[in-house]
Parts: structure tokens; C-alpha cells; sequence
């Protein structure tokens, strides 16, 4: 009996429900079993060992997996945005400043120019603010994260969001 694509990702989610309390070598081995279980080049496969390395402080073998199931089309465009802003983040932990930027930028632009509903925008955002401090820019990450935070304030929302815009040279809003 072949299990179901549904079944797989439920067995996924238990595993993630479990994450927080599972060593991360635990962690990484229960992926892997799940992923043993779909090809080699599976896209949500590679994700996952992606995301178990990743969380398991393993990122260098955890951008290796990113990298891998961006490559394939198996990706959702929810995941897609995922996998880009946690390789990113990643890419910015081991040192790789440039790259890690170019993603953010890449993955907000796309967002834009799709006028597609955009999912973990603000997140982005927030990575690329991160970013921004590791490369020692700091006014320009305060400048984003206020852009970005100014919208969910419940008082003086444009004066912020007028005022942080002036500190970064985009804000995709």
C-alpha cells in the first residue's frame, strides 16, 4: 500500500509538533527517515532535511538542502518563499552577507512585481533587517524593521513608516 502525499506531510507535521522538545540529532534522523521515503530529488524531501539541519544548527548541510529543492518545481509558493528566506538566513549565519541580501531582495521583488499575495513578506523583511546589521548597516535595518512594524501600530503608523522609509532605500511595502 503506497501512502498518500497528505499522509506523508501529516507524518511531517507530527514530527515538527515534537521538534521543540527533540534533540537535533533526532530531529534531523526522524526527517530523513520521511524523506528516505520519497525520491532522491523530491523537492518537499530535500525541504524538510533542509529545515531539520537548519533548526538542528547544522547549516551548512542545511544550505546544501535548501539550495537542492529550490532547484526542483516541487515547491508551493509558500514553501518556495520559505526555503529562500531560510537559506538566506542561513547564507547570513555563515558568513555569506552579499548572497544572503541578493535573496531578500530577489524574494521581495518577485513578490511585488507578481502582485501575488505574499506570503512571509514581513518575514523577509525582517531576515534582510538582519542581514543588514550583520553587514553593519544598522540604520538601514532599524529603517526596515520600523517600515515594516509601522503598519500594525495603533497610533502614528504613516509618521512612523514616513520617517523609517527615509532610512532604507526600499521598503517593499
Amino acid at each position: 500500500m503506497t501512502m498518500s502525499h497528505n499522509e506523508w506531510e501529516a507524518r511531517v507535521a507530527t514530527v515538527w509538533e515534537r521538534a521543540a522538545s527533540m534533540r537535533g540529532e533526532d530531529l534531523v534522523q526522524a526527517i530523513d527517515a520521511l524523506a528516505d521515503e520519497r525520491s532522491s530529488g523530491d523537492g518537499l524531501a530535500l525541504f524538510e532535511r533542509a529545515c531539520a539541519r537548519d533548526t538542528a544548527g547544522i547549516e551548512a548541510e542545511a544550505e546544501r538542502y535548501y539550495r537542492a529543492a529550490l532547484l526542483t518545481r516541487d515547491l508551493d509558493s509558500y514553501r518556495r518563499s520559505r526555503a529562500v528566506i531560510q537559506l538566506a538566513s542561513t547564507l547570513r549565519i555563515l558568513g555569506c552577507l552579499e548572497e544572503s541580501e541578493h535573496l531578500l531582495v530577489e524574494e521581495l521583488d518577485r513578490h511585488l512585481e507578481a502582485g501575488e499575495e505574499r506570503p512571509l513578506h514581513d518575514e523577509a523583511r525582517a531576515i534582510l533587517a538582519l542581514t543588514y546589521v550583520a553587514q553593519g548597516r544598522a540604520t538601514e535595518a532599524a529603517g526596515l524593521a520600523l517600515c515594516t512594524l509601522a503598519p500594525r501600530l495603533s497610533r502614528y503608523n504613516r509618521s512612523i513608516f514616513g520617517n523609517a522609509s527615509r532610512l532604507v532605500s526600499k521598503t517593499w511595502t
